[in-house]
């Protein structure tokens, strides 16, 4: 059996030859790619065209949103900005209702006007520096309560104060003397408060400064009958008005005779300032009386303040929230017990203190001086006897003690103002039964 051998020659030609047509294959490759790599650039199957177009869409609803976004984050922010002013306005409102509530919890109007006039919170000042609050604020004036009243007080008063008088026929006389020393000392603000026609005549006539008030059922039938006592009690309703308008007011009775003008020796420190009806320093200004009860032993002694009463006939109230709380207290008082004293009930609300089941009303007040603001008991029991107190010129003298008013007011214009030295001597110290 004959092999076929191969020799060197033909295993090398056939390896050639193959070799030749596999770099052949790929060089047309590469030829072929080049060409189309030439004319296609970007590929037989172009995608760019649609992703470009994709592209630029969805760049255009980045910006549209983008826009949108914008427009809506602004308007969001401005809506943030209300939201939070608003906001901060509630939560003010908030702590003020709060506060507003727990003071009327505890009752403590008084602390609400001090924080209201005081501000922000100080601390204490050095030893002996330290004052308390002693002038409550006025009240913001209202003139829709009365307006044909506030037009007659615009003519009248003279800074923002004035005298007033409440008067009926009954006390006709002693009104006359009343407004003739005030004419004589050349006041020009005051003003009666006429309680019927015949009284309201007599100060046009006179040319005296009248009000004559609106009828009013509930009261004018006091005004127009009642007794000193009984009038006297309706200052108090009547008062009101004055304050509420913003004018201070010293109320008088017509058993004073003026010698001075009073304004020029009020301190206008308190809320009411009052002349009092004590008749030396300790029973006018205060003092301290010891009570004895022996049953007692060891603690027998008991020591008490005493002080006289204010005088509800001569006093100056400031138009302040405790001076209409004082007035508006009296005279619910006094129509609920028609048998009080209003001076008995008016000296009760200023000084009794909060206690259990009991509200005090937080007013300041201000003991006027005797001697300058002078009551019948002092004059006729010891200035006329005093040869130097003889010689002082009172502001006022108040006939309160005495009930024969009349002829001891005309006694009092002799004295200090006609200047006859014996006018007061007929007069007893006290009266007759």
């Amino acid at each position: 059996m004959a092999i076929r051998r191969e020799g060197p020659l033909m295993r090398n030609g056939g390896y050639s030859l193959r070799g030749s047509r596999l770099a052949v294959a790929i060089a047309i490759g590469v030829a072929i790619g080049c060409v189309f790599a030439f004319l296609y650039p970007h590929g037989l199957f172009d995608s760019t065209p649609i992703r470009t177009s994709r592209i630029a869409k969805s760049d255009l609803q980045v910006d549209l949103s983008s826009c949108e976004s914008s427009e809506r984050v602004n308007m969001l922010k401005s809506e943030f900005v209300a939201v939070s002013e608003k906001n901060k306005v509630l939560k003010k409102q908030i702590r003020e209702l709060t506060e507003k509530i727990r003071l009327a919890e505890q009752g403590k109007d008084q602390a609400q006007k001090q924080v209201l006039v005081l501000g922000e919170q100080h601390k204490a000042g050095p030893f002996g520096t330290v004052k308390g609050l002693r002038t409550n604020p006025t009240v913001i004036p209202d003139e829709s309560v009365n307006p044909r009243l506030a037009k007659i007080l615009e003519k009248v008063a003279v800074n923002k104060e004035l005298i007033v008088a409440l008067a009926n026929s009954n006390v006709k006389d002693m009104l006359e003397v009343w407004f003739s020393s005030i004419q004589k000392v050349g006041i020009p603000n005051y003003l009666v408060i006429a309680l019927d026609e015949e009284i309201a005549n007599l100060c046009q006539s006179k040319d005296v400064p009248v009000y004559k008030r609106d009828p009013d059922e509930g009261i004018d039938s006091v005004a127009r009958t009642g007794g000193n006592h009984a009038v006297s009690g309706l200052k108090f309703h009547i008062l009101r008005e004055f304050l509420q308008l913003g004018y201070s007011v010293l109320l008088s009775d017509v058993d004073i005779v003026y010698l001075q003008n009073p304004f020029y020796h009020l301190y206008r420190d308190s809320d009411v300032e009052s002349m009092t009806d004590g008749h030396n320093n300790m029973t006018a200004y205060g003092y301290n009386d010891v009570f004895d009860e022996p049953s007692m032993g060891w603690a027998r002694y008991a020591h008490t303040m005493r002080i006289w009463v204010y005088n509800s006939g001569f006093f100056y109230i400031r138009p302040t929230i405790p001076s209409i709380e004082l007035l508006d207290r009296v005279a619910g008082r006094l129509s609920r017990e028609p048998k009080s004293w209003d001076q008995a009930v008016f000296n009760e609300e200023l000084f009794f203190p909060s206690h259990p089941g009991y509200e005090g009303l937080h007013a300041a007040r201000r003991t006027m001086d005797f001697y300058l603001f002078m009551n019948s008991k002092v004059l006729f029991k010891t200035v006329r006897k005093d040869a130097n107190l003889s010689k002082l010129k009172p502001v006022i003298v108040h006939v309160n003690y005495h009930p024969d008013k009349l002829p001891r007011m005309k006694a009092v214009v002799e004295y200090y103002v006609n200047g006859k030295q014996d006018a007061l001597k007929p007069f007893p110290d006290g009266s007759d039964w």
